[in-house]
């Protein structure tokens, strides 16, 4: 072969393999950059902080009842509709303020629902009138309300769509912690240098927050006047309906039991271990949404359906181990673990149906969350006293049920097999 040709292969061959080596230096880049996308977590814990504090305002009181009662010269019963007048507040003024403030930077409503917090929190701390202090609670659950419509959405923008639903599971492993951590440390704390103080620490908490939002979270623009649909346009989007109906049944058996844990444990003669139960059920919860965060993102649907299939089996156990006490435990820790990724489950489920109206449908919720919460006090309240403490875990299984039943059927919206 002449020596032209040798000449000639050799080039063909040195820029096939320059080619060749120029589509794995391109690939490889691509692989690079796709596994060094990261949750950003120095903006991401800030939300789950907020989220903390917002829970944990609502719900310490719960711990403190005693305290309360004492301080301020009134009945237990009047000290606990501080809960009443946080939820009622939440539910009030979520979608109104929401719809409202749709406009409104992202970093700057965070803000101000924090230093609502601080200033409510600090009010109820020094308040010795029962009045002002009620009126104090109603606005920290206005805040309340709007922070809740807003962390899901803010959290999701952080990320790209591949790491929306571990963002947001994220932003809302305040709700497990407050409940698991927030609530016994706060009754402790509170046994120990009075209930006032606890209130107070909320507020120095809050403030240090405040500073690490301005110094590490990033801001976003609010909603464009054109992308905006008007309220009932929203809330007839295909799939909002059945997630907003589950929200409201799921968290309506867990509040069932959940409110009135005590004389249900009193009844099967676990009355001294309540605050073990309670430990329990909120470490499993941490758990629940750990689990929830890594496979969020792949099967929402699947991790929906085992929740509340697993939330039915927990319910059942209740029912049937009324005299065994380890049978309670496990069903403790199932409850917890069932339930302790709900509501990043059914966020992510109602961001993925609102599409660029994620906030409003937040804030939907929000509403239907807070309503089963007092509906749950309500319905456990009548049962407690029209049938008997131990009907609760079978109430709680009917509900579910149907909860199951509607997920299911909502494959095409909503609980979409897409999802999974």
């Amino acid at each position: 072969m002449p020596i032209e040709q040798y000449f000639c292969k050799y080039k063909i061959f040195k820029r096939r393999g320059h080619k060749l080596k120029k589509l794995k230096t391109t690939h490889s880049n691509t692989a690079d950059a796709a596994s060094s996308v990261r949750l950003p977590w120095v903006g991401l814990i800030p939300l789950a902080l907020a989220g903390f504090i917002s829970l944990l305002t609502e719900i310490i009181p719960a711990g403190l009842l005693p305290q309360i009662s004492e301080g301020l010269g009134i009945s237990e019963a009047l000290a606990g509709q501080f809960i009443t007048l946080y939820a009622l507040g939440s539910v009030l003024a979520a979608i109104p303020l929401t719809t409202a403030t749709r406009g409104w930077r992202r970093r700057p409503l965070l803000l101000l629902s924090l230093i609502c917090f601080f200033l409510f929190n600090s009010v109820t701390a020094l308040s010795s009138s029962y009045t002002i202090t009620l009126i104090a609670r109603f606005l920290a659950g206005a805040a309340g309300g709007v922070l809740w419509g807003m962390l899901a959405g803010y959290a999701s923008r952080m990320v790209p769509d591949s790491l929306k639903g571990r963002a947001m599971a994220v932003a809302g492993i305040g709700t497990p912690l407050a409940m698991a951590l927030g609530v016994p440390a706060g009754t402790i704390l509170g046994n120990l240098v009075g209930w006032r103080t606890v209130f107070g620490i909320m507020s120095v908490f809050t403030v240090l927050l405040i500073v690490w939002i301005l110094l590490k979270v990033p801001d976003f623009a609010g909603q464009s006047t054109n992308k905006r649909l008007p309220l009932h346009k929203v809330f007839v989007k295909p799939g909002i309906r059945p997630i907003l109906f589950v929200v409201l049944i799921w968290v309506l058996a867990h509040n069932i039991l959940y409110t009135y844990i005590t004389p249900y444990l009193a009844q099967v003669g676990l009355g001294q271990r309540v605050d073990i139960i309670l430990f329990v059920f909120g470490i499993a919860s941490v758990v629940g949404l750990w689990i929830t965060g890594i496979w969020i993102d792949r099967m929402l649907r699947p991790l929906i359906l085992c929740s509340l299939a697993g939330f039915a089996l927990a319910s059942m156990m209740f029912g049937i181990s009324s005299s065994q006490p380890v049978g309670i435990f496990l069903a403790a820790a199932l409850w917890g673990l069932t339930f302790g990724g709900a509501a990043s489950l059914l966020q992510t489920a109602v961001a993925e149906a609102s599409g660029d109206n994620v906030d409003v449908a937040q804030s939907m919720l929000v509403t239907a969350w807070n309503l089963a919460v007092s509906a749950g006090g309500l319905i456990g309240a009548a049962l407690l006293v029209t049938v008997d403490v131990l009907s609760f875990p079978w109430v709680m299984l009917i509900l579910v049920l149907i909860a199951l039943l509607v997920v299911w059927k909502a494959k095409e919206h909503g609980f979409t097999t897409k999802s999974g």
